[in-house]
């Protein structure tokens, strides 16, 4: 099969997957006949596909591949995580076939090079800050956008300033590829740069939920799907707003941004 129609086909499977997660699952037939037709045409899927970006997304895209796989057994799909920008840059020059997003090509990317792109839109996610747990047993459990802006660019170092123990901050942030920190920027912090230095700092969400819970005094952010039955970090609400789903659909969360899956 031509690696574009291949592409195209994974991409749709990854969003109707997304849809089926969302709106419930889509009509099957109880016809013997109509199963092994199914059956016949998936046979038929074959080729390689890779793919590589933002590791908010890397859940659900590996999640996608995986049952893509599944109905597809003679297509071999391949994904990493890496940052945004990686992903974004690989998939302009050829490396990968997928480029995984938490923004547009256009703020990675050069305008000629962005343009040159397709662009799919395939969910929405939300970020949350994160913190230790020593600092929600201490009492802080909402941060003012003024102290989260104060926090991350390295003004206040001391959690007693925003009534928190008295501790150094520690931040645990993401390097200026990430998509992830693009979205904190814009949303979290007034569109100010994180403080560089003497943070830790990781594109690997899984790598920063263990820098954050193994570090007394440490924040950090990352997306919610990180978040699911996982209690060795605390969020913190921002304003008084919780970050959750339900308040990124109403419209209270502010932290939030499409994620994006782009091919060539």
């Amino acid at each position: 099969m031509k690696m574009k129609s291949l592409i195209t086909i994974a991409l749709a499977g990854v969003m109707a997957l997304g849809l089926t997660a969302c709106g419930g699952t889509a009509s099957t037939t109880t016809s013997s006949d109509s199963s092994r037709t199914t059956t016949a045409a998936a046979s038929k899927v074959t080729g390689t596909i890779t793919g590589s970006g933002s590791s908010a997304l890397f859940p659900l895209a590996q999640d996608a591949a995986d049952a893509f796989k599944e109905a597809n057994p003679d297509v071999s799909i391949t994904m990493n995580a890496g940052g945004s920008g990686t992903g974004l840059k690989q998939v302009s020059d050829g490396s990968v076939d997928i480029g995984n997003s938490d923004v547009d090509a256009s703020e990675k990317l050069d305008a000629s090079q962005a343009s040159a792109l397709t662009d799919h839109k395939v969910c929405v996610i939300s970020m949350a800050p994160i913190v230790s747990k020593d600092i929600t047993d201490a009492g802080v459990k909402s941060l003012t956008t003024e102290q989260i802006v104060s926090i991350f660019t390295g003004a206040t170092t001391n959690w007693k300033d925003v009534g928190g123990p008295d501790e150094d901050i520690v931040l645990v942030t993401r390097p200026t590829t990430s998509g992830t920190r693009a979205l904190f920027k814009k949303y979290a912090m007034n569109g100010q740069e994180e403080a560089s230095g003497s943070a830790l700092e990781t594109d690997d969400s899984g790598t920063l939920l263990q820098s954050v819970s193994g570090t007394k005094g440490a924040i950090g952010y990352v997306a919610l799907s990180y978040l699911v039955n996982n209690s060795s970090v605390s969020t913190l609400a921002i304003d008084g707003v919780d970050p959750t789903m339900e308040n990124t659909y109403s419209g209270k969360w502010k932290v939030w941004g499409y994620e994006h899956m782009t091919s060539s």
